[in-house]
C-alpha cells in the first residue's frame, strides 16, 4: 500500500531555512472531564506560560510541575504517561492526545494544569483540546521557535513493527510523516495515511479521530484497573467487522488518523519541532518514545537551532 506524506508548517518561515516566532498562550482557560483508564473526575486547565519555558504540567493536587519530555515517560502500555523521577507516584497519564493538539496548532509554551493523574479523554480525540486552545487565544512571543534537525536515519522497531525519523527533503523545512497500520480486524485492516497538516488541517482532519479498542480486550483491561472510564461517548470499539457505536465512524479511515494523532503528540516530546521526516508502520505509544531516545542518544543524529540548547543526549 502507497502512502504520502503528512507535511507540518509552521516550523519555521515557509520556503525559508529561518526560524519563526514561538507561540503561547493569550489566555487561560478550563474543562472538566474522566480520566480514561482511572475513571476519575479531573480538572484540567491550559495556562499561559513564559516565553522558551516549553510546555510543561503541574499537577496541581501534589504541587509538583513536569516538563513535556520524553526521558520523562514512565509508561507507554496504553498511553503515554509522564512522571517526575523524585517523586514516581507524581504520574499524569494520557498526556498524548494534549501534546498532539498543542504541537498541531503550533503552541511551544504552555502550562496544562490537571488535579489528577490522568488527562481527561474528553471525546477521545484532540478535537476539544483544540477547541480549547483556540478559545484561549494564540498569540506569537518575541523568542525564535527552537529546531532540532535531523541529520541521519535513526530507526526502532519490534518485528513488523518500526519507527524511523529521516533527514527532511532538500527544500522542506518542516516535519512530514507517513504511517500505515494494520489490524486483524475487519472493519479497521490496512490503512495508510497522506495528508499536507498545517494547523487549520490539523483541526479539521486529525483532531477529531478518537482512540479505539477492541470488544474482546475490554474486560480484560478493565480486570487489570484500565480502561475504567470508557465509553462509547469517548472510544470507538471496534468488534470484528463490525463497529459498535451506533453514529459509526467520523471518517472511513478514523483509526490511522488517529494513530498518526499520537505520533504527534509523542514526538512532540522531543521538546522542540522537528525538522526531518517520520516514517512507521503498526507503531505505537512505545516505539514513538523509543525513537526519542534513540536519537537523542547520538548527538551525531541531530543539530538543535535555538536560543538555548537543552541537554538532550544527557537524559536519553
Amino acid at each position: 500500500m502507497m502512502y504520502a506524506a503528512a507535511q507540518f508548517h509552521g516550523h519555521v518561515a515557509p520556503g525559508q531555512d529561518v526560524p519563526v516566532p514561538r507561540r503561547g498562550l493569550r489566555a487561560a482557560i478550563s474543562c472538566r472531564g474522566v480520566g480514561l483508564h482511572g475513571g476519575q473526575e479531573v480538572n484540567l486547565r491550559f495556562a499561559a506560560a513564559e516565553p522558551g519555558s516549553g510546555i510543561r504540567f503541574r499537577r496541581t493536587d501534589l504541587g509538583v510541575t513536569i516538563p513535556a519530555r520524553h526521558d520523562l515517560v514512565a509508561d507507554t502500555r496504553l498511553c503515554t504517561v509522564l512522571a517526575d523521577p523524585a517523586r514516581p507516584e507524581a504520574r499524569i497519564g494520557t498526556v498524548e492526545h494534549v501534546m498532539a493538539a498543542l504541537a498541531g496548532l503550533g503552541i511551544d509554551d504552555a502550562l496544562v494544569e490537571v488535579d489528577g493523574p490522568e488527562i481527561p479523554i474528553l471525546d477521545g480525540s484532540a478535537a476539544e483540546f483544540v477547541f480549547l486552545l483556540n478559545c484561549a487565544g494564540i498569540v506569537e512571543t518575541g523568542l525564535p521557535r527552537d529546531i532540532i534537525e535531523i541529520r541521519r536515519p535513526v530507526r526502532v522497531s519490534d518485528g513488523s513493527a518500526f519507527a524511523e525519523l529521516r533527514p527532511a527533503a532538500q527544500g522542506e523545512y518542516g516535519f512530514s510523516a507517513a504511517l500505515q497500520i494494520d489490524f486483524p480486524a475487519r472493519a479497521i485492516g490496512r490503512q495508510a495515511l497522506s495528508l499536507e497538516i498545517t494547523p487549520e488541517s490539523f483541526a479539521a482532519e486529525l483532531a477529531r479521530a478518537r482512540t479505539f479498542t477492541m470488544k474482546q480486550d475490554i474486560d480484560r483491561l478493565r480486570e487489570a484497573g484500565l480502561a475504567l472510564g470508557g465509553t462509547l461517548a469517548n472510544a470507538v470499539v471496534v468488534d470484528g467487522d463490525e463497529v459498535i457505536n451506533p453514529e459509526g465512524l467520523r471518517s472511513p479511515d478514523e483509526f490511522v488518523r488517529h494513530k498518526l494523532l499520537d505520533v504527534v503528540g509523542d514526538l512532540a516530546l522531543a521538546g522542540a519541532a522537528i525538522r526531518g521526516r517520520f516514517v512507521g508502520a503498526r507503531t505505537g505509544h512505545r516505539l514513538n518514545n523509543l525513537l526519542l531516545r534513540a536519537l537523542f542518544a547520538d548527538r551525531a543524529n541531530y543539530r538543535f537551532a535555538g536560543v538555548a540548547e537543552p541537554d538532550l543526549a544527557a537524559v536519553a
